[in-house]
């Protein structure tokens, strides 16, 4: 039986097994090391977080980002964006340095079993554990507004849904958002040959201001200090101390997590965007249906009234709704027994473990709790180290610290196993 079972190998599930295996833990991982960055998300995007807020997290704190990029010859520095490819390939190389080797099977199901958890990869290999941490990262939580969501994906799809968008050369092209990923997205599809168009849902666009030098007066640092999600107080608090957070009355947690940071987008977007993009401000799909060529959607206005616009094909950059109902892999009953909060993603204590003992979150279904650092790569350094406090000393509690339901002692009943 193993102490640790991480599911995911991301930045979060690679952090928290290197934090893991370097506190003496028989940990093992499974998953394809950064699949959501090298599968996900198209080619020619940038990291939207500074370099040195990019960091995959080891105790020691030897596997940086800044230390791979001067292998590379790429200096990390302030203020220059990293490109995605070079990202994804730091996580690669994080892993084979910091984790032990990753198992690239998908784990299928999480479920109750006597002492521990149980989690079945896809083929079918049972492999048991005192403790699981769930790093799922975002893609199951990929969010499609409702008047879309019957169109095949032929018409409609998730911007994570893509990893080329040349494929749109020449095709009108309308992206929903104005956040991060839509105006990015909108840019690259530009830039590819796409006729695009943006529709957003609010008045106006939100655009992230040039990241202050790093170098510069003291007390300009002391009204504006740097942080993992940008400078000012505000982002300093929600990045440095998501501790803190967490003791936050839960309704304003919430409403923290759900829009303290955005929708906005990075500075150096906005000069690929103006000019560039048709950018319909104030409207929202109300309706949609295929059509000859593509599909025909029907926009409301804020300000009243109604179009109808053609076009070939919807990319809805709408982010990504983190709930309980979407945690792949857990189990049905596992499910039944955890613990919600309003926003209906599963609570989680001090140290990230669920309301069932033993089972353990991270990433962006911990928001709510500790705040909208978890939707970041920065948040990776807090998460792990928190974790694993958690799992040792849930190890150390022992089988009586487990809440085994109904049944005779030990064995956990059918209904929940499945």
């Amino acid at each position: 039986m193993y102490d640790l079972l991480v599911v995911g190998a991301g930045p979060y599930g690679l952090s928290v097994a290197s934090h893991a295996a370097a506190a003496g833990l028989d940990v093992r991982v499974f998953g394809r090391p950064m699949a959501s960055w090298r599968e996900h998300m198209p080619r020619g995007m940038y990291l939207r977080s500074e370099p040195w807020a990019s960091n995959l997290s080891d105790p020691e704190g030897r596997w940086r980002l800044d230390v791979f990029c001067a292998f590379r010859g790429r200096p990390a520095r302030h203020a220059d964006p990293v490109p995605l490819e070079v990202f994804a390939e730091y996580g690669l190389w994080f892993a084979r340095n910091a984790v032990p080797g990753a198992d690239e099977r998908t784990v299928a199901r999480v479920a109750p079993c006597a002492g521990g958890l149980d989690a079945v990869t896809e083929d079918g290999e049972t492999f048991r554990a005192r403790t699981v941490a769930l790093a799922v990262g975002v893609q199951p939580f990929a969010h499609v507004p409702a008047a879309l969501r019957a169109l095949p994906p032929d018409l409609v799809s998730h911007s994570s849904h893509h990893t080329r968008l040349d494929r749109f050369r020449g095709r009108d092209v309308t992206v929903i958002g104005g956040g991060q990923a839509a105006l990015e997205t909108a840019a690259l599809l530009t830039e590819q040959g796409a006729r695009v168009r943006a529709l957003v849902r609010a008045d106006r666009l939100r655009w992230d201001d040039v990241p202050p030098p790093w170098e510069r007066p003291w007390w300009r640092s002391a009204r504006s200090p740097h942080s993992g999600l940008g400078a000012g107080w505000h982002n300093w608090f929600h990045a440095e101390r998501p501790g803190l957070y967490r003791r936050l009355p839960e309704r304003t947690r919430t409403r923290g997590a759900a829009g303290a940071l955005g929708p906005a987008s990075s500075w150096w977007v906005r000069e690929r965007v103006e000019g560039r993009v048709e950018v319909l401000l104030g409207r929202e799909v109300v309706a949609a249906r295929a059509a000859p060529g593509g599909l025909r959607l029907e926009v409301a206005s804020r300000r009243g009234g109604s179009t109808v616009l053609e076009t070939s094909h919807v990319i809805a950059a709408t982010g990504y709704r983190p709930a309980l109902d979407r945690l792949r892999p857990v189990s049905p009953g596992l499910r039944a027994l955890l613990a919600t909060g309003a926003d209906g993603t599963p609570e989680v204590g001090v140290e990230f473990e669920s309301s069932y003992p033993g089972l353990f979150l991270a990433g962006a279904i911990t928001a709510s709790g500790f705040g909208p650092a978890m939707r970041s790569v920065h948040g990776a350094t807090f998460t792990a180290g928190t974790l694993v406090r958690g799992v040792r000393r849930r190890l150390r509690t022992g089988p009586a610290g487990w809440r085994i339901p109904a049944g005779r002692r030990g064995e956990v009943p059918e209904a929940v196993r499945r």
